[in-house]
């Protein structure tokens, strides 16, 4: 890893026997590991001098990633703090639902994921959010994918009557549901505008407080606009 941060440190590249010193590693141990290095793909020689290879560059790749993850991360914490209540980030991405991420604590856990969120977006308020977003045909194509079922008593009962209600939903407005996913739990999602791609914020609540669910939501919207910037940042990932 030195050797690797004293390569970094140069960006057109350096000989193996400044990197050795500036690593503070004995020059045949430096060889060995450079060569390893070099054979492992991490990094390549050229006209003497060593420089990042493709291995490398996925590493540092993965590590961006893990970066707006921990972003993301950190903006649903304060939520979850400063609200009391789990908070959930959610997008559509090529045609699936896809919670990117989750932040929860003990005393106001999140929902049991029991049946697959994918395959079941008519039936929760992140998917009924992220699907109200899309057009009739791509609801009509998602719907063809994951058919409308009864998940509770109180789910949807068929796709045409999803479609009206998702058509109804006012824009930027929150969408709620109650005990249509699980039973004993109400939820609500505000629609978040990130460029072209659908996303969403949650919250969900135990029945018996379903009386904090819609103050507890507009004060997450109220907030969003200052969390922007990272919400779009995590789109990427």
């Amino acid at each position: 890893m030195r050797l690797l941060e004293a390569v970094a440190a140069h960006e057109d590249g350096a000989p193996a026997k400044q990197l050795a010193r500036e690593a503070g590693l004995a020059l045949p141990t430096a060889y060995h590991l450079l060569r390893t290095l070099t054979h492992e793909g991490y990094l390549r020689r050229e006209q003497g001098v060593f420089v990042f290879g493709p291995a490398a560059e996925k590493l540092t790749s993965s590590g961006a990633q893990q970066n707006r993850r921990s972003k993301i991360g950190d903006v649903l914490a304060h939520w979850r703090d400063a609200i009391g209540v789990p908070v959930y980030f959610a997008v559509y991405r090529e045609g699936e639902v896809e919670v990117v991420d989750i932040a929860d604590k003990p005393g106001s856990p999140a929902v049991e994921e029991w049946a697959d969120f994918r395959q079941t977006a008519h039936a929760h308020a992140i998917g009924q959010c992220l699907l109200s977003q899309l057009d009739e045909d791509s609801q009509r194509d998602h719907l063809s994918r994951y058919p409308v079922q009864s998940i509770t008593p109180y789910s949807v009962r068929d796709g045409v009557a999803l479609i009206r209600r998702l058509g109804r939903t006012g824009r930027m407005q929150p969408v709620v549901e109650q005990q249509e996913y699980a039973l004993g739990t109400v939820c609500a999602a505000v629609p978040i505008t990130v460029g072209t791609t659908a996303a969403t914020l949650a919250i969900s609540l135990p029945l018996h407080q379903r009386g904090r669910l819609l103050p507890a939501v507009r004060e997450l919207q109220s907030d969003v606009g200052r969390k922007l910037a990272t919400l779009a940042f995590s789109i990427s990932i």
